[in-house]
């Protein structure tokens, strides 16, 4: 199934005296970009999350959020630093007697400076939690991908249905493309009946001429090869693999094809045509940009 590279999933767990949540989110990127935002004492496990995740998305900027609340009844302790405290009673004493000034310092004071007292968590080491925190992660992504998926199966019928929108251009294109060759060739022959009031005109002549603009005209090549892109198009999407970079580089050859049709039209209709396959094309390429 094709998926769209934004999607959004959460999950919550509890226990008698914590709560983790998880968080995700993305939006379209190149790459597999992510990013982990989580509390300290689950530092440990950042790979392990980030490995999680790659088992879930291909691509896009994937931001993880991982929140825990300890109810427990001593999560953190206060400690003295004595080591920086003394340090700063030191520089405060040199600072004293080289410019001749009072040390007017309290302990009260000292306390205020950074790092000499610190507030620690307490809480039981994070290793055990991992089983919990990797469940949720699991749990997480899996409501991720359902959004991604039910986005993406919008993205693939709406693609599809541009497809058609495309094949019946194309064949408007092939049917339109004759017609304007029978159409110069009576052109020419009015026009050299006026200039010469002679109706009998030379017909090895003139099929040189209608050869030679047919040949600048001839679209053939391209509208074969536009159907065998549509299809390598619609195989790619039926077969539900990441597959955003690749259905881009098919609609960017599409689009050359489309190019080419245009500056061979020297006709109002065919160019309208082309122009109209143009913005087609690129209304699929817009949100083929959207798929993983």
């Amino acid at each position: 199934m094709v998926k769209s590279m934004t999607g959004f999933g959460r999950y919550e767990t509890e226990g008698c005296d914590y709560k983790i949540s998880v968080e995700i989110k993305s939006v379209n990127h190149r790459y597999c970009d992510l990013s982990v935002k989580q509390p300290k004492k689950f530092s440990v496990f950042e790979n392990d999350i980030r490995n999680i995740v790659k088992q879930y998305a291909a691509r896009g900027k994937i931001d993880i959020f991982i929140s825990y609340d300890d109810y427990s009844a001593s999560s953190s302790s206060v400690r003295y630093n004595n080591s920086v405290a003394k340090g700063y009673m030191e520089a405060i004493k040199q600072a004293s007697e080289e410019f001749g000034i009072e040390e007017c310092l309290t302990a009260s004071m000292l306390a205020r400076f950074p790092e000499v007292i610190t507030l620690e968590d307490a809480s039981k080491d994070a290793s055990g939690e991992f089983d919990i925190v990797q469940d949720a992660v699991h749990k997480a992504c899996q409501r991720f991908v359902e959004t991604r998926e039910r986005e993406g199966a919008d993205l693939h019928s709406d693609i599809k249905a541009k497809l058609e929108g495309i094949k019946e251009l194309t064949g408007q294109i092939e049917e339109r493309s004759p017609q304007i060759v029978a159409e110069y060739r009576q052109k020419i022959m009015d026009k050299v009946a006026e200039l010469t009031s002679d109706t009998k005109i030379d017909e090895g002549v003139l099929a040189t001429e209608i050869i030679i603009f047919a040949d600048k005209i001839c679209v053939d090549e391209e509208t074969v090869r536009l159907r065998s892109h549509i299809t390598n198009m619609e195989n790619t999407l039926s077969k539900g693999e990441p597959a955003g970079r690749k259905l881009d580089f098919i609609a960017q050859e599409m689009n050359r094809e489309a190019n080419t049709i245009l500056s061979k039209a020297n006709d109002a209709s065919l160019s309208g045509m082309a122009i109209d396959l143009k913005t087609g094309i690129e209304k699929i390429r817009e949100q083929i940009q959207n798929i993983e």
